[in-house]
């Protein structure tokens, strides 16, 4: 975070201020944050000084609020799949078209072949995500890994065709933002994970409930996103892929309108969430589904808390911030930096 700010303060909305999940963690959190950190590093992903910006994130952290109800081996699992997301991330994020297009092509590869060796002098996130794969598969249920896989081809395509809107330098409209960015966040692949020792059929995944507290849900991890990432991308001119500039351009309003407008559509969307999640008794749904369903409202509240506890998105007054809500514009940097948290890869 910059100490000379613009003087221009504005207030992020307190979009869960009546959601019912309260925050919690999953006790093998330092454990297996400890193991991951430590795998992670050892690929050499990024440079010392990158490094450590990386890990002020503690991807291990929202993985561990995320995953919470997950036995150890999940949650380790959970902890290596944020910290594969962001390797992807930072080197995507700098990349043009044609060079998303191999990292996912050696990724999915990977993930569909984590028994084979990866080619040697290949980029090195194709090892990340074989291992990690190579993993998750020794206890994962069918179901789950076919899941997984399917969601992350989803996660991958959409990582380069939001590449491809870079080089158009385009600014999306709401409508085409949210067609893009269900896939490009994540969540149906992490998903995949909470069910990872689950055995769900694709019926129950079908289910009406299900469908909207899915969709419904990751809109809101999208929203609560932005609205943390969008300070510091707006000063580093990253944010044309986020809800706040989209919306400001969409409908030619000023940041605090634009503010406004998205945290109504976050009321509507947790609206429609909880009144769905209220059909749940009269549903007949299985243990497993119902602790899956209930996974997707504590995915909500764990996003949110990750934003604010780890110094991704607002150094070490995050905890301030979450309590007053209250920001300062970051001033325009000079230059750009790569990716979402200014991490500068290592040539791999």
């Amino acid at each position: 975070m910059s100490s000379t700010g613009t003087g221009i303060k504005f207030v992020i909305p307190n979009t869960l201020r009546s959601w019912p999940w309260p925050r919690f963690i999953n006790p093998n959190y330092e454990e297996c944050k400890a193991e991951s950190s430590a795998w992670c590093e050892s690929f050499n992903a990024f440079s010392p000084k990158a490094q450590k910006a990386f890990n002020k994130c503690d991807f291990n952290l929202l993985a561990s609020l995320a995953f919470a109800k997950v036995n150890r081996d999940g949650c380790r699992i959970g902890c290596d799949l944020m910290n594969l997301f962001f390797v992807i991330d930072e080197y995507s994020d700098v990349a043009d078209g044609n060079g998303a297009r191999v990292y996912a092509d050696i990724v999915m590869d990977a993930i569909r072949n984590p028994h084979k060796p990866r080619p040697a002098g290949e980029w090195v996130g194709g090892e990340v995500a074989r291992q990690f794969w190579e993993n998750a598969v020794r206890t994962a249920t069918p179901s789950a890994q076919r899941r997984f896989v399917d969601t992350f081809q989803l996660y991958m395509d959409a990582v380069v065709e939001q590449a491809l809107d870079r080089e158009d330098h385009r600014i999306d409209s709401v409508k085409r933002y949210f067609d893009v960015r269900r896939d490009t966040i994540g969540a149906k692949p992490s998903f995949a994970v909470n069910e990872i020792h689950m055995n769900l059929s694709d019926e129950d995944m079908e289910h009406p409930i299900i469908k909207t507290l899915t969709w419904t849900s990751i809109d809101m991890l999208i929203i609560g996103n932005d609205l943390c990432s969008y300070n510091v991308e707006q000063s580093r001119g990253d944010d044309r892929h986020n809800l706040v500039t989209i919306v400001m351009n969409e409908q030619q309003i000023g940041l605090h309108a634009a503010l406004k407008w998205i945290g109504d559509l976050h009321d509507s969307l947790a609206e429609e969430f909880l009144t769905a999640y209220a059909k749940l008794q009269t549903a007949g749904f299985s243990d497993e589904l119902a602790s899956y369903a209930d996974d997707l409202g504590n995915w909500v509240r764990a996003n949110d808390k990750w934003s604010f506890e780890s110094e991704r998105y607002f150094g070490k007054e995050g905890v301030e911030i979450e309590r007053t809500r209250i920001t300062e514009l970051l001033p325009k940097e000079e230059s750009g930096a790569g990716g979402n948290t200014g991490l500068v890869p290592v040539a791999h």
